[in-house]
C-alpha cells in the first residue's frame, strides 16, 4: 500500500482510505472502534495479559514500533490466546466450562501480549501498513490484521482486508502446531467468523455483515458444476430414437400392447380346448352294447325310472364332462 503525506487537504472527520490514497498528517490517525481501555477483548483474557510477568516485565521495556515488531519476529509462534495445556477446563460446566472465553484462565499467549503491546503505542494508519506488508514474518502481519479486526470500525474492514484475501502465505495458527492456514482463510475467517478459538471478536452489525457477504459473492461467484453425463450404450441410444421416430409405437402404448398379447393367449387357449373337446365327442363309436340307461337319456319322453328331460340332460353332461 502506497502512502504519501502532505501539509495542506486535512479531513475534518474520518474516513476510511483504499490502497494508495494521500496521507495527511491528522487523517494518518487510527479511529478506534468500542472500548478505548480495553481494546474489546475478552476480560479474562485482559486481566492474565495485564498481570502476567512477561508482559509487566519484558514488554515494560520496550517503547519503540520497531522493538516490539523484533519482539514479534522472535518470540510469537501461533495465534491463539492462551499457550497449549496451560488451561484446564475438563472439570468445569456451565458458565465455566471455558466456552467462548470464559472460565478459569491458564498462561496466556505471547502474541496476545504483544498484540495488547501494539495497542499501548497507539499505531498510526502508516505503522499499521508497515505490519501488514511486512516481509520478514507471516505472524507480524497476522498481528496486524487482528490488531485492525479487534480497534476498527466494521465498516472500513472490508477496505484493509479486500486486497489480502488471496494472500497465499502460510503459519501455524495452533499452539503446538498441527493447522496450517494461509493469510487469506485467516482473513476470512476474520471477516465471517465470530470465535477465534476460546475467545470472541467484536460483533460485526448485521447490514454491513450482509454488505460484506454480498462483496465476498461478487469476488468470488460460486461455481456451479454440470452433472456429468451417464455414459450409456450406443444401442440403447439408437433404440431410443428408433421409438421416438415410429409415431404408431410409445412408451405408453407398451401396457396395452402387454394386456392384449395377454387376452389373444386366453382366447387361443379357449378355443383349442373346445375344438379338442368337440372333436372327441364327435369320434366316439356307439357300442353295440349301449345301456338302456343312454336310449332314455336321448328320449324326450319321461321315464318314471330316470324322471324328466331336464335331469337326463344335467346327467348327460355330467358324463360328457368325465371325458
Amino acid at each position: 500500500m502506497e502512502v504519501s503525506y502532505e501539509n495542506e487537504g486535512y479531513d475534518n472527520d474520518y474516513q476510511s482510505k483504499s490502497k494508495g490514497s494521500i496521507l495527511t498528517r491528522k487523517n494518518n490517525t487510527m479511529p478506534m472502534w468500542g472500548n478505548e481501555r480495553t481494546m474489546n477483548l475478552n476480560s479474562l483474557i485482559l486481566t492474565n495479559i495485564q498481570s502476567s510477568h512477561y508482559f509487566k516485565v519484558n514488554l515494560y521495556e520496550l517503547k519503540t514500533y520497531h522493538e516490539v515488531i523484533d519482539e514479534i519476529y522472535y518470540k510469537v509462534q501461533h495465534l491463539e490466546p492462551w499457550e497449549k495445556g496451560s488451561r484446564k477446563t475438563s472439570g468445569q460446566t456451565g458458565m465455566c466450562g471455558g466456552v467462548r472465553g470464559v472460565g478459569a484462565g491458564g498462561i496466556v499467549s505471547t502474541a496476545f501480549c504483544l498484540l495488547y503491546k501494539l495497542f499501548t503505542l497507539k499505531l498510526t494508519r502508516k505503522q499499521v501498513t508497515g505490519l501488514i506488508t511486512h516481509c520478514d514474518s507471516p505472524y507480524i502481519r497476522a498481528l496486524g490484521f487482528m490488531y485492525i479486526r479487534y480497534t476498527q470500525p466494521p465498516g472500513d474492514l472490508w477496505d484493509w482486508y479486500e486486497s489480502f484475501l488471496d494472500d497465499e502465505e502460510e503459519m501455524d495458527v495452533r499452539a503446538g502446531g498441527g493447522q496450517i492456514m494461509t493469510i487469506g482463510n485467516i482473513l476470512k475467517s476474520f471477516l465471517f467468523k465470530l470465535e477465534w478459538y476460546s475467545t470472541l471478536f467484536p460483533r460485526i452489525p448485521v447490514p454491513i455483515q450482509q454488505q460484506m457477504e454480498k462483496k465476498m459473492s461478487e469476488k468470488y461467484p460460486p461455481v456451479v458444476e454440470e452433472t456429468p453425463r451417464r455414459n450409456l450404450p450406443e444401442k440403447n441410444f439408437r433404440d431410443r430414437d428408433d421409438h421416438r421416430s415410429r409415431g404408431d409405437i410409445s412408451d405408453t402404448s407398451r401396457p396395452r400392447e402387454r394386456i392384449e398379447r395377454r387376452e389373444r393367449s386366453h382366447r387361443d387357449y379357449r378355443d383349442r380346448d373346445y375344438e379338442r373337446k368337440s372333436s372327441h365327442a364327435n369320434s366316439r363309436e356307439r357300442s353295440p352294447y349301449v345301456s338302456r340307461r343312454d336310449d332314455y337319456k336321448k328320449s324326450s319322453s319321461r321315464s318314471p325310472k330316470y324322471g324328466s328331460s331336464k335331469r337326463r340332460d344335467r346327467d348327460d353332461y355330467k358324463s360328457r364332462s368325465k371325458y
